[in-house]
Formats: C-alpha cells, structure tokens, sequence
C-alpha cells in the first residue's frame, strides 16, 4: 500500500491539486492547518485581527476566560454599559465573525471541489488549529478528527487542532483540541478515543512530546498524552505537522513518527515566506512501514529530496537531492530564489481570474479533461504520433456543465509545413479523425488551432518575432491549461531560456488580444461563467468581480477606458 501524506496547506489548493493530479497512491492524507486566513484578502484578515486583539485583551482584564471571543462580544453588546466605541467594535466585530464563517466553509468547499473528480473515496483530511471542525463543511466525508477508517487491512484514526490560541480564526469555528499539554495524560479526549479504536496509524496536527516537537522560542511543544499513547501501544505510524522546522523521519519504541514539514507557504514573523511543496511518500507492507520518499512540488515539477529504509529496528536515510536537502535543514528557501515569469499585464489578470473559477472545477470538467488524456495516449499508441493540447473555454476555467462543448488547440510535430491553414494537412485530418472517433457523439469539440510544434522551435532558434506559429503558441501557453504536457515542456522551456526574447512576442500580440477581449461574445463568456457559479451556490467575491471588469475594458498600453 502506498500512501501519500502532506500537511499544513495554508491555502495552497492548486499544490494539492495537482500532487492528487501527478502522484498515484491508495490513501492519501492531507493534514491541517488546511486554510490560511478565513477572508479572501489580507486587509480584512488584519482588520478582523486587530478587533480580535482587543476583545481578547478586554476579556481578560474582565476574567471572563470562560467565554469565547464571540460569546464574550455579544455579553458585553446585551449589558448595555459599554461605550459607543466598544458598541461599534463589537458590532464591526460580529459583522466580520459572520463573514468568516461563510468564507471558510466557502474555501472548504472549494478543496472539496478539487479533491472529488480527481481521488473521491482515497483522500482524507484532518484540521488544524487554522481549521474549523471539518464536520460542519463540505469535507465532512474526508474528516479525520474523531474518525477512523479501514483501508487496505490499516486503520486509520485522526485527532485535530492544536493546543493554541490561534489569532486571526473566530474562536467558536475552531475545532477543539483536548489533548495538548495542559491535559490529563489518560482521561483527555484523545487519548480515550485512541485507546478505544486501537488505529495502527494515527495523524495529528500537534506532535508528540519528546518527537520533532521543539519550537526555537518555546521549547518542546508536543503532547504528552500522545506520547504516552504510542509508547503502550502497538502504531505503527504517528503522522503530524504543526512545528514546520522539526521536520524528518524518527522511529520511536516501535512507532515511526513523521512530520514533512509544510506543503502551504507560511510568512514568519520575522517576515520571511517559507517555501513548501514537501509530502511522504509512504509504502507500507503488512502493517510493516518498509520505504519513506521525501519530496517536494516545485511548479509543474516534483523533485526527490531523501528517503528513509526501515531494517528491523534501524532508521537508515539517503539524501537524494543534496542541495535542496541541505537548504532544507539550513531553513533556507532554494527553489524561490528563482524570480518567476510574469506575463504583459491582460495574460495576468486573466490567469488571477482563471484560478479562481478553477478553485470550484465541476465533476464535467474533470470527465472531460481526463477524457483528453486518454485521447493523447491513444493518437500515441494508434499512430505513432504523438500530440498534446492547450484546453479553452469552459474546460480551461473549470465550470464545465452537462452539455457544455470542448474546445483546444492541437499540438504535433508534422515534417511538412502547411502553411496557415492547418485543415489541408493530411497529419491533422488523421488526428482530429481519431479524435472524434474517442469523443463520440456524447462530447461535441472543435479544434481551435493546429499547432506545428517543428514551425516554433525554428521561429525561437531564429528568434522570428514575426511567426505566427510562434505567436500564437506563446498566447496560448500564456492562458490555457495543457493536455499531455511533456510534449510541450521542451518547446516551452527552450522559449524560456530568453525571457526578454519571450516578453517581446507577448507584447506583439497585445493588439491582437485587446480585439479579442473587446468582443462581445468575449464577455458573454465571464457572464456565463458567473452564472454557473451562482448555480452552485457560490457568490463571486468583489475583488475577482473587480479584476473581470478591468481585463475587459483594458485598452492599449494597459490603461483602462474611462467614460466620457
């Protein structure tokens, strides 16, 4: 059995994304904290904040310790002798808790969204203390917390949160931890629930005393009671996040503890973004753990780091990435060093845009993308010929319905050069035939472009600012989502060995894309996409709103139109 387990997200959805995308296991687990903050923008997160600060200041000059935030703000607005400035506070206050909760169930749907057409039956996920109870949201059939499961002759069981207060979360929404240190070794929550269910693997958030636990500031930071548990019964496995710093692989008294650190990005507080993408890669044989893989997601790519061989009672590791292990274990960042590409400003706005709507991608669009994969291993195996696409449309954006057509770009390498008009190739008619014998009559799709990837590779090597094959390639590598993508990466990346050469074709094709974006069947489509969003009960924040409705009256030279 394999398993794959990542923990502390902080919001990175697209990264689990694309580790269910690119990673086969039997079981995979994704751990707390799940979201970073529980509004879509850093000002409202900090406002919130600071309110937060002050009533959990007030309340402790009250000792009303036995209320939560929440409850205590709506005490003290029911006493009536508060000033108006408290009154107003309050008031802001449970306006914003309000607004949290929406946002976080919002977001959790939104991992759900992501996880069910790719996994379904094969995730589950546990809380952190960002995390509210995963019972009241749309991961309800994933939660952990409290639950075990049985799979592949292993059970399961999970016990969330942290023993924390955790600034910035409403503290009614989080789950509640009750068995962190100032619990009692063997009458708290945990433990009775561990010793009740017998799990061979258990997935916390907060680690066990004595285990990868030790905060720089603080100390050791672990559970006693769960150390206490694993150390008087038979686990096999103790998987937990929490401290991102004390990351690796221990064996314990028979028990083999993991933490890998996060899989999210995290600001410190020295101000410092700590890089993630780090998971196990877990085998297990007859309850034995035989082999760990430390790796990391990196972009479109997934690089080995270490990996762990267990030998009767002996841990043995080797370092398979050395500079990205030994930056690792330095807690300096290695693959952000590089500065990413950034496109002229209409690709920008469109992929923020694309993004979002991808967060809620529907159970249509992952039929039919992976549809498309079985159509590029087919046109390889049937013809020898192999092809990739660039998805549009509804497809690209993630809200495909019932219905709803499928619209790429074609690519191949033809040794023939046909010119603009891609339909009198014979290599394209035999392509889009066996297309069109795989899709059927179920799915209707046209064939945007052809695109002959020999043409672009000759147009980079001469640096042809003028191709039109090189032209559109970079437009539709700018915006679109890629089918069979290691056809395309070599072309890609010999494109992106001279970013400015790059940028330079980008901005020749500008005028061309304000045309596009100015047409009224253009903004027909951001219309229709809103209104599949409504459909599934979910309304588009301002800020997205804001940034359509500057993509489509953006003009030449990036500025807006202004009405007379």
């Amino acid at each position: 059995m394999k398993i794959i387990f990542a923990t502390d997200v902080h919001g990175y959805f697209e990264r689990v994304k694309y580790l269910l995308e690119m990673v086969e296991a039997d079981i995979y687990i994704i751990a707390g904290d799940l979201i970073d903050i529980p509004f879509y923008t850093m000002d409202t997160s900090m406002h919130y904040h600071e309110l937060q600060t002050f009533f959990h200041s007030l309340r402790r000059k009250m000792d009303r310790h036995d209320l939560y935030i929440e409850d205590f703000v709506d005490v003290l607005l029911r006493s009536g002798d508060i000033t108006d400035d408290i009154i107003d506070k309050a008031s802001r206050y449970k306006e914003y808790t309000d607004r949290a909760g929406r946002v976080m169930r919002q977001k959790y749907r939104l991992l759900e969204n992501m996880i069910s057409p790719r996994k379904r039956g094969k995730v589950y996920c546990l809380p952190g203390n960002y995390d509210m109870n995963l019972k009241f949201t749309a991961l309800h059939i994933r939660d952990l917390h409290l639950h075990c499961y049985e799979r592949g002759g292993l059970k399961f069981a999970g016990y969330g949160g942290a023993d924390i207060w955790t600034p910035g979360i409403p503290e009614k929404y989080v789950v509640r931890n009750r068995a962190g240190i100032g619990a009692h070794m063997e009458e708290n929550e945990m433990y009775r629930f561990f010793a009740a269910n017998r799990p061979d693997v258990l997935v916390v958030h907060q680690p066990a005393h004595g285990v990868l636990d030790r905060v720089t500031t603080y100390g050791t930071s672990g559970s006693p009671s769960l150390r206490a548990y694993c150390d008087r019964h038979d686990v096999s496995m103790c998987l937990f996040g929490h401290v991102h710093d004390e990351w690796g692989v221990e064996k314990v008294q028979g028990t083999v503890y993991m933490n890998p650190s996060i899989f999210g990005e995290v600001t410190e507080i020295s101000g410092r973004v700590a890089e993630g993408g780090f998971f196990y890669e877990i085998e297990v044989e007859k309850r034995r753990v035989e082999n760990i893989l430390y790796r990391k997601v990196v972009d479109n790519k997934i690089f080995d780091i270490a990996e762990y061989s267990l030998r009767g009672e002996k841990l043995k590791e080797r370092i398979i990435g050395e500079t990205r292990y030994h930056a690792h274990r330095r807690k300096q960042n290695y693959d952000t060093r590089v500065k990413k590409y950034s496109h002229i400003p209409e690709f920008e706005l469109y992929n923020d845009i694309k993004d979002f709507y991808r967060s809620f991608q529907t159970k249509e669009t992952g039929e039919r993308l992976e549809l498309l994969e079985e159509v590029t291993f087919l046109l390889d195996q049937k013809l020898q010929q192999d092809a990739a696409m660039d998805i549009m449309g509804s497809v690209n954006m993630g809200i495909s319905q019932h219905g709803s057509d499928i619209d790429f770009v074609l690519y191949a390498r033809c040794l023939r050069d046909c010119g603009e008009d891609f339909t009198r190739c014979p290599r394209h008619r035999e392509l889009s035939g066996l297309i069109h014998d795989v899709l059927g009559e179920e799915y209707e799709f046209q064939i945007m472009d052809c695109i002959n990837l020999n043409r672009v590779e000759r147009a980079i090597r001469e640096r042809d600012y003028e191709s039109n094959a090189l032209q559109l390639f970079v437009a539709y590598r700018a915006i679109c989502k890629p089918i069979n993508y290691r056809l395309i990466v070599p072309v890609e990346e010999m494109l992106n060995h001279d970013i400015e050469f790059r940028r330079e074709v980008e901005g020749s094709i500008r005028s061309y894309l304000q045309l596009i974006i100015h047409t009224s069947q253009h903004t027909r489509s951001f219309e229709k996409y809103e209104k599949r969003l409504q459909n599934l009960g979910i309304k588009l924040p301002d800020s997205i709103r804001n940034k359509v409705q500057t993509y489509l009256q953006v003009k030449n030279g990036g500025e807006e139109e202004t009405s007379q």
